[in-house]
């Protein structure tokens, strides 16, 4: 299999390596592929020097699997390229989410839609894929009604420019480039991505639209909040969910816990419960705090913490590829 990382110099890009490397995704070529600035480039992986080509030469090549992590401009102009071209294309952008004409995958809960036409395969946002994780379950059992959702997102999901800001304001420097206008360390930013016309952020609307397709109910009631906080290493999200139907606070632990790629870590007695600090580098969506809201019926609230730029990204999107080689690629 000739397999292409485009955008391999970036944060996602590095960790979809790492991820290939970790889950021994086989292959026989690979090529790294990034923007002309970054072509020509030496990059080390698994011991070995490869060059960084540009766009042009990697469709040339005509590689069987391309995984996209460089911006949704770039994914909207190229991955149609390299699907003319043969390649199955697994976008991280959020260019083709919404597109009825492409999946949205987050494969433990919906790779079975996958077909072997699908060329261009839609990568979900990291918030929407470590909430929908823990929300599969309670669907398929007792439907969901609606979502509050507030979010607490780490700076690695703006990218190595919003890090550097961060750890320079850390040190007490003046920071070389700014990814945003004020201050990230000791603040709280109730900002993510551009405003829309309904005063929500983009970022606050993809959890509506992605978690509607994903779960294939455009009936869910869902409003979001999302917010940049000065850490690293994950996500965390505070879920109200108000299901259709009364549940037991037991079966939904029992629920949750035996449900694919979620480990439940709930015991407040023992002050045990989900941290980014802890799932950096993790591929599980933990959950805990889990309760009763008892302000109104069928209820409860959740908290739910993932590596932004393992599951959330690069991982995610590694699992598409493996089930698409299983699947579809006969060598």
């Amino acid at each position: 299999m000739k397999l292409a990382v485009v955008g391999a110099t970036g944060l996602v890009g590095q960790e979809i390596l790492r991820v290939i490397d970790e889950r021994k995704l086989e292959f026989s070529e690979l090529y790294l592929v990034a923007s002309p600035r970054s072509v020509g480039k030496e990059l080390i992986f698994k011991n070995k020097v490869y060059t960084v080509i540009g766009m042009d030469d990697a469709v040339s090549i005509k590689p069987d699997v391309a995984i996209f992590s460089a911006g949704g401009s770039t994914s909207l102009e190229w991955a149609p390229k390299f699907a003319e071209a043969g390649a199955i294309v697994i976008d991280n952008s959020s260019a083709w989410r919404m597109n009825p004409k492409h999946k949205l995958i987050v494969p433990e809960i919906n790779a079975g839609v996958l077909r072997i036409d699908d060329r261009i395969i839609a990568n979900p946002n990291c918030s929407t894929i470590q909430m929908v994780l823990a929300l599969a379950p309670l669907q398929q059992r007792y439907g969901l009604k609606r979502l509050v959702i507030s979010t607490y997102q780490s700076v690695t999901g703006t990218g190595k420019d919003a890090v550097d800001q961060m750890m320079q304001e850390r040190a007490g420097k003046e920071p070389t480039t700014k990814a945003y206008p004020y201050r990230i360390d000791m603040n709280v930013l109730p900002h993510i991505d551009v405003f829309q016309d309904n005063a929500y952020t983009k970022e606050e609307m993809k959890m509506v639209y992605e978690t509607r397709k994903i779960l294939q109910d455009d009936s869910i009631g869902i409003t979001a909040t999302a917010v940049r906080i000065p850490v690293i290493g994950g996500h965390s999200e505070s879920i109200n969910v108000e299901l259709l139907e009364e549940f037991d606070m037991d079966e939904v632990r029992k629920l949750l816990s035996e449900a694919p790629g979620v480990k439940v870590e709930d015991d407040v007695d023992n002050l045990k419960y989900p941290m980014p600090i802890n799932s950096h580098g993790c591929d599980d969506v933990f959950v805990g705090r889990l309760r009763r809201d008892e302000s109104q019926p069928n209820t409860l609230n959740m908290w739910v913490v993932a590596d932004n730029l393992r599951k959330g990204a690069a991982t995610n999107a590694v699992q598409i590829a493996e089930y698409m080689v299983e699947h579809y690629l006969v060598y």
